[in-house]
């Protein structure tokens, strides 16, 4: 419609969308044209507000300790429960004084986490005895004493100078409640948009411990795709153990409903494939519509091999990342590689300098990063040979050592045989997997062609001796080359204590204990990432404009999407909305070009008037097959790894990680003081009298 009575000339353009528009209310209301109104809210609105927050956080809190301690709990959930009810009181001077004393704690834990500072300083056994040294968080809370922080030096003026002013044991509290009140706001953000993806990467060491690194996709209300790392869960070695607390984290502890989940992706190194797997199948049978799926950030072919259960591939798979550390710590190395390439690939220009280019990357997670070793290895072998074997003092004894050690794998005929073979193997799935981290055009037609795929794998198990035959005969001409002999790996001569049979040669052992359960394996895992329903899914790309277009506007989303039904705001409209997203681009402008990805899609001005389209590219958009177009919507995987790389074992903390990654995350002090002091009222109680918090904690260092 248009307002005849306004006193403006409006026409719309020829593709605008029709709306409707009020001009006049601004008249009445001059000073107010260039205002943002905002609703102003009364002082009693605003601490109900607060409350809310508060009450969430609370039992957030409450929830995550039920998990640890389950006795502990049931005095403080009714304690929650009567604090909606009570009305707010005026605050006392002790009250007060004691929430600016801990806000200031915050303070000092959030800026820790966030400058990735350890809260332990120097250990006691490397002191001499007799030398007291603060650790690091009482180091900055005595400097914030001496910088003017009056709350602080009013509280320990009178503390002996040898005693923590915090223990331990409050500490770790405290930071158990910053980091719940930083991941509740993106989860908060998650909950608002309803469907999300989890996503886990390789196990990782902290503090001696293995955890599980857990990250969360998401459309938020801007219509980005964002990866955000919310936490670490502690690693099980049972599959069913870790199933349940896999799924108890989620849902209890962090809030999420799973019903809501619509994929689940594990990166995880070889020798955890099969029980990742396991914990994915447990998950499927009790939510069918978390799809397991691969993870957009790591390449297929690499994913296959570390889910491959050959110990000689998980080892060969050791090997190579070892390798590729050691050329990347020193620059001297590489420029020595670059020469031995050079000297080898003389007749080859293009290809020596291909490969010298190549091993300035993390070549290990390529597509084809079988085939690059392969190339290498004549090169390789020289260089550490050469390294190793050098009588000057141009290499250090610890590269020397690596180097020696590293060149004794690489010239074992175990380890030539298996990286020939998956080599071999994995050429099959190499296009494949390539098409399926690139355009969502690629993506689309790479389902399509997963049959094809299957198909060649089959074929190849079918005639397995023969594939078997040229593979070995392709390895032992590499280690001839290499000067290394060709013989049954000593393990395996070992296993039969003298009663070696004669008849098993090199050949059939490495085809029975290699070719035939890889290429099995392959097969069996392509069918099971890339199931009917996530088949299905990958079919409905075909809403995003461009494919439409590559397909001359002749596609059936709708049989697609039955999946998605329950998902859909209006899905009996569905049929008839999809056929007018069609008509509007088939009937498009010249000028006007196909969005050609999701993202794209979703920011389009007028995706709201297509309310099934938007749904349906919201949901597959999670999808963690799908990468994310923008990348600064996707640093949460890049900020964990920098954290891991420049945090030593020792020092990382789960806690202090989730504040040092999402560092950026906007944080609530007071939130997290009045969470505190709900939490823990008996330790408030200490504190109001000015004693030292925890006092019959306080540990006494010298």
């Amino acid at each position: 419609m248009i307002c005849r009575s306004s006193p403006y000339r409006t026409v719309l353009r020829d593709n605008a969308v029709p709306t409707i528009f009020d001009l006049t209310s601004h008249l009445n209301k001059p000073h107010s044209r260039y205002r943002k109104r905002i609703k102003e809210l009364s002082e009693e609105e605003i601490r109900t507000l607060k409350q809310q927050k508060i009450d969430e956080a609370f039992e957030r809190q409450q929830a995550t300790q039920e998990c640890n301690e389950s006795n502990a709990q049931n005095t403080v959930s009714e304690e929650g429960g009567q604090g909606q009810e009570e009305e707010a009181v005026p605050l006392t001077l002790e009250e007060r004084e004691n929430k600016d004393y801990l806000k200031s704690l915050f303070e000092i834990l959030i800026l820790m986490g966030k400058q990735n500072i350890p809260l332990d300083g120097h250990a006691v056994d490397e002191l001499p005895e007799g030398i007291f040294a603060s650790d690091n968080f009482q180091a900055l809370l005595e400097y914030r004493i001496n910088g003017g922080d009056e709350v602080l030096r009013k509280r320990f003026e009178m503390t002996a100078v040898n005693l923590e002013y915090c223990s331990k044991t409050q500490q770790k509290q405290m930071l158990e409640i910053c980091e719940n009140c930083v991941r509740e706001e993106t989860l908060r953000e998650v909950r608002d948009s309803h469907f999300f993806s989890i996503v886990t990467d390789e196990v990782v060491d902290i503090a001696g411990e293995e955890h599980l690194p857990v990250l969360v996709r998401f459309v938020d209300d801007s219509h980005n795709l964002r990866e955000e790392f919310i936490g670490f869960l502690p690693y099980e070695a049972d599959p069913d153990m870790l199933a349940v607390k896999f799924h108890t984290t989620i849902t209890e502890k962090w809030g999420l409903n799973m019903e809501n989940c619509r994929g689940q992706a594990y990166i995880v190194s070889s020798g955890f494939a099969s029980k990742m797997k396991a914990v994915a199948m447990r998950l499927l049978e009790r939510y069918p519509q978390a799809v397991y799926t691969l993870c957009s950030s790591c390449a297929l072919n690499v994913w296959l091999a570390k889910s491959v259960p050959v110990v000689g591939v998980s080892v060969a798979l050791g090997t190579m990342e070892e390798v590729c550390c050691l050329f990347n710590q020193s620059p001297q190395l590489l420029v020595e590689l670059d020469n031995t390439i050079s000297a080898l690939f003389q007749d080859n220009e293009e290809k020596g300098n291909e490969l010298k280019q190549i091993c300035r990357s993390q070549w290990t997670g390529r597509h084809d990063t079988f085939e690059v070793l392969v190339d290498l290895m004549q090169a390789l072998v020289l260089c550490l040979d050469a390294v190793s074997s050098d009588s000057t003092v141009r290499w250090n004894n610890f590269i020397a050592g690596r180097a020696f050690v590293l060149c004794s794998a690489l010239t074992d005929f175990d380890f030539i045989v298996t990286i020939v073979i998956m080599k071999n193997v994995l050429s099959f799935t190499r296009a494949f997997g390539r098409n399926l981290q690139g355009q969502t055009s690629d993506v689309f037609f790479a389902a399509g062609s997963l049959t094809a795929v299957l198909h060649s794998l089959n074929e190849v198990m079918e005639h397995i001796e023969v594939y078997h035959e040229f593979w070995f005969e392709e390895a032992t001409n590499l280690a001839t080359k290499l000067d290394v002999q060709i013989k049954l790996p000593g393990k395996f001569r070992r296993a039969q204590q003298g009663n070696f049979d004669p008849d098993i040669t090199s050949e059939n052992y490495y085809k029975e204990i290699l070719s035939v359960p890889t290429v099995e394996h392959i097969i069996q895992e392509l069918k099971d990432i890339f199931s009917e329903q996530h088949l299905k899914a990958l079919k409905c790309l075909s809403l995003v404009p461009s494919v439409m277009g590559q397909l001359k506007f002749n596609t059936s989303e709708e049989h697609h999407a039955d999946m998605f039904k329950n998902d859909l705001p209006n899905p009996d409209t569905l049929s008839a909305e999809l056929h007018c997203w069609r008509i509007k681009w088939k009937h498009r402008g010249k000028d006007i070009e196909l969005p050609a990805t999701i993202y794209e899609a979703l920011h389009l001005p007028d995706i709201k008037f297509f309310p099934n389209v938007y749904a349906l590219l919201k949901v597959l958009c999670i999808l963690p097959l799908m990468k994310v177009e923008n990348e600064k919507y996707g640093i949460g995987r890049k900020r964990l790894k920098a954290y891991l790389k420049n945090t030593l074992t020792e020092h990382r903390s789960s806690n202090l990680a989730l504040l040092n990654i999402n560092f950026d995350i906007k944080h609530d002090l007071d939130l997290m003081v009045d969470t505190y002091i709900k939490l823990y009222p008996d330790k408030v109680e200490f504190q109001e009298d000015g004693i030292p918090p925890n006092n019959s904690e306080v540990t006494e260092n010298a």
